[in-house]
């Protein structure tokens, strides 16, 4: 039961400002929050709430304006650009909703991407890439680019490329918005199957309340602020 509670993420007194010109915006508020391991989380909120600019922090995509980010106990929002890239490449997979899938690569090479900033071979990037295609249930669609998949087929492509590195973190960023119904479904099913059997912790935005029904649990922004926790 401990380890079930063990924080990965802790987020304290947050802020983010963005300049609009002369003007000064701010879009987080001090919000802090802890989410534990394992867990599967869902943001919901209206288009610039705060939601995604979470996200992109918690992911070292961006730095806060002000507040810290602790990540398994590391304190991303004091790393060096150099630091937080090499962190942000082994400790994260992102999904995001247009899939930013290369046409000109097959569906192997796509997923080998991040793998080409470690130090494996080419034999094991390649063996790595195959898994995680097989684990998405896209085994047979290896040798397929972009152009001959269906778009459900593409996010599991990009869902193998945010797995292939075995982050301890991934941040999905409205990942069936682009999807149909039944498409959208497949994609829910598989990431509740990571988070159920392989543990992965899961933050996902969304406005789609089916797909925030997933989660264990659900925040509510607004204004940059956060409002209600829901447990699923």
């Amino acid at each position: 039961m401990a380890a079930e509670q063990e924080i990965i993420v802790s987020v304290r007194n947050l802020y983010k400002n963005f300049h609009r010109g002369s003007e000064e915006v701010e879009v987080l508020k001090g919000l802090s929050l802890d989410i534990p391991r394992g867990e599967f989380l869902a943001l919901m909120g209206p288009s610039g709430s705060g939601k995604s600019t979470l996200l992109n922090l918690i992911g070292g995509l961006d730095r806060p304006s002000r507040g810290s980010i602790v990540v398994a106990g590391q304190r991303i929002d004091r790393l060096s650009d150099a630091e937080l890239a090499a962190w942000r490449a082994r400790s994260v997979g992102f999904i995001f909703q247009m899939y930013n899938l290369l046409p000109v690569l097959t569906a192997e090479r796509n997923v080998e991407l991040p793998l080409l900033l470690t130090r494996l071979s080419r034999s094991e990037r390649k063996r790595r890439s195959r898994l995680a295609l097989k684990l998405v249930g896209l085994g047979d669609r290896m040798k397929h680019y972009p152009r001959q998949l269906s778009g459900g087929q593409e996010q599991r492509v990009g869902i193998a490329r945010a797995i292939v590195t075995d982050p301890m973190l991934l941040l999905c960023d409205e990942p069936t918005g682009d999807l149909d119904r039944k498409s959208g479904t497949e994609i829910l099913d598989l990431l509740s199957r990571l988070n159920r059997e392989h543990g992965k912790t899961i933050i996902m935005v969304t406005h789609d309340p089916q797909a925030a029904a997933r989660a264990s649990r659900t925040l509510h922004f607004d204004k940059g602020a956060l409002l209600v926790e829901s447990a699923a």
